[in-house]
């Protein structure tokens, strides 16, 4: 069964962007983090997106600067599978790219059920409170800033779940990418 895996990074204090959304501060740019990058989204075939961190991507994925600068990811995140879920847009024009207006968790649960390999969710903040009760693992990378205010990852989960840490992974530049499993209830 594939795995569905939400990747975001985040500040020391717990924000994923600033109050207006930006995200300037991520600490990506050296040759560790883009060597994780690729290895990463090389172990996906589906990429979900809420309709914000979609139209993000897709404003700069496809575009010459991102094909030229970083030909790997560009090429990865332009081939894959792409699944939008929202509510308001009305059309999803990146390559590969598939609109789900509703039942996103019964949609994830058809996709987890099928062969192939894993999905991701990438920032999508809102999406991922939404599917909290079907993703199997949260990779958070903790940047080594303090941004003071901004938007929590997880602002709209209303019920506690309890995680098991799986992996820490530290990197040169100060990031730490901390992966959890959620904890299996036993009945």
């Amino acid at each position: 069964m594939r795995k569905l895996i939400a990747f975001n990074m985040v500040t020391l204090d717990g924000f994923f962007e600033g109050p207006n959304g930006e995200i300037d501060w991520h600490n990506a740019d050296n040759q560790e983090f883009n060597e994780f990058a690729i290895e990463q989204t090389s172990s996906f075939d589906t990429l979900l997106f809420g309709r914000k961190t979609y139209q993000m991507m897709a404003s700069f994925w496809p575009t010459e600067i991102a094909l030229s600068s970083d030909p790997i990811i560009a090429d990865l995140m332009n081939r894959l599978s792409k699944i939008v879920f929202s509510r308001t847009l009305q059309t999803a024009e990146w390559n590969n790219t598939k609109l789900i207006r509703e039942n996103a968790q019964k949609e994830i649960v058809n996709l987890k059920s099928q062969s192939g390999k894993d999905m991701a969710i990438f920032g999508s903040a809102n999406l991922i409170s939404t599917l909290m009760d079907v993703i199997d693992e949260h990779r958070v990378m903790v940047n080594p800033i303090l941004l003071g205010r901004g938007n929590p990852l997880f602002k709209n989960s209303d019920d506690q779940m309890k995680l098991t840490l799986v992996n820490v992974r530290p990197f040169d530049s100060g990031n730490v990418l901390l992966s959890y499993q959620p904890v299996k209830e036993q009945s």
